[in-house]
């Protein structure tokens, strides 16, 4: 399994931005996937995931509101739509995926992780 984020780039503080990620080597359906962010000299957060029973998605607090998390299996893409972005939202962005269940927020229960995009927000 492969994982290949994009989408990312320079945004104004209030603009949007939509990453992409693409799966490849498997169908998307049974993966749980995410997506975490990683700014400089901070740990790697949780920002949003979509179970692979795909029963509710999963938010941080931090960007309920503004961003959606949506998936497409027929294309093995997910995607987040981000919104009313803040300089806080710079980051590189990763996805993740895992088959099954999992502690969606815990990035340790991950087994596949994309290369990152970056996201820069001009205030």
């Amino acid at each position: 399994v492969q994982l290949q984020a994009s989408g990312g780039g320079l945004v104004q503080a209030g603009g949007s931005l939509r990453l992409s990620c693409v799966l490849s080597g498997h169908t998307l359906s049974p993966y749980t996937l995410a997506w975490f962010r990683q700014a400089p000299g901070k740990e790697r957060e949780f920002v949003a995931a979509s179970p692979w029973s795909g029963t509710r998605t999963y938010y941080a607090d931090s960007v309920k509101g503004r961003f959606t998390f949506s998936r497409e299996n027929a294309k093995n893409t997910v995607y987040m739509q981000m919104n009313s972005l803040k300089p806080e939202d710079a980051a590189i962005y990763y996805c993740a995926a895992v088959a099954g269940p999992v502690r969606v927020k815990e990035k340790a229960d991950y087994d596949y992780w994309g290369q990152g995009t970056l996201v820069t927000v001009s205030s």
